[in-house]
């Protein structure tokens, strides 16, 4: 992609949303479904994918902060059902528990 950064940052921003795992599972099915650890930015993440930043996401899917989805993964999400926040890059779609942050005093 060739839009600047912080242009693209603010587009995959807007185009996330909040998701079930229901919604994911056709996604899972497909091989398409990456979950970002919660100790990462969702948005940074899915703008290195967009972007093709092989040396962040080689990092990343090293440190385990990035994944492909797979059945035990699945299989915990099915039986907590997580609220998730997922955004499209495609052909992938990366998904991430939703985690209350603390106010801002």
């Amino acid at each position: 992609m060739t839009e600047q950064p912080s242009t693209l940052y603010a587009k995959l921003l807007g185009e996330t949303a909040s998701i079930t795992w229901q919604e994911l599972q056709p996604f899972f099915a497909r091989g398409a479904l990456l979950l970002v650890a919660g100790t990462e930015d969702l948005i940074e993440v899915a703008q290195a994918v967009a972007q093709n930043d092989q040396e962040k996401v080689a990092a990343w899917l090293a440190a385990g902060q990035l994944s492909r989805a797979d059945d035990h993964h699945a299989e915990d999400l099915l039986t907590r059902d997580p609220a998730l926040w997922a955004v499209v890059v495609a052909p992938w779609v990366l998904a991430q528990e939703r985690t209350e942050r603390p106010p801002v005093h």
